[in-house]
């Protein structure tokens, strides 16, 4: 019997013909999973981003009433008469005041 090369042939073209379809759809394919690969990173990190920057607005304003760090670096101009003193040297002014009063009651 005679070996049909026809169906060879025919099964040859069709790979070589649809070959760049095949490689742009798994190529393709690997594009979308590595999209969605970054987007849980994007994600995660967005999460983390979220809940660190509400605990440092938490502390921000604690901190910005009882040491009078308002974060303002000079780029709003504030023009109603105002007083604001660091918060350690209202502690130091405390404790200097302290000592006197004690070493007055000493004498």
């Amino acid at each position: 019997m005679a070996k049909s090369t026809g169906g060879t042939i025919l099964i040859a073209l069709i790979i070589l013909f649809t070959f760049p379809f095949w490689i742009g759809l798994a190529g393709g394919l690997f594009g979308i999973l590595a999209g969605l690969f970054g987007a849980i990173f994007g994600i995660i990190g967005g999460l983390f981003g979220a809940i660190f920057g509400v605990m440092v607005a938490i502390f921000k304003g604690i901190f910005s009433v009882l040491f009078g760090w308002s974060g303002n670096w000079g780029g709003h101009w504030n023009f109603f008469p105002s007083f604001q003193m660091n918060g350690f040297t209202i502690v130091a002014i405390v404790i200097l005041i302290l000592l006197l009063i004690r070493s007055r009651k000493a004498n």
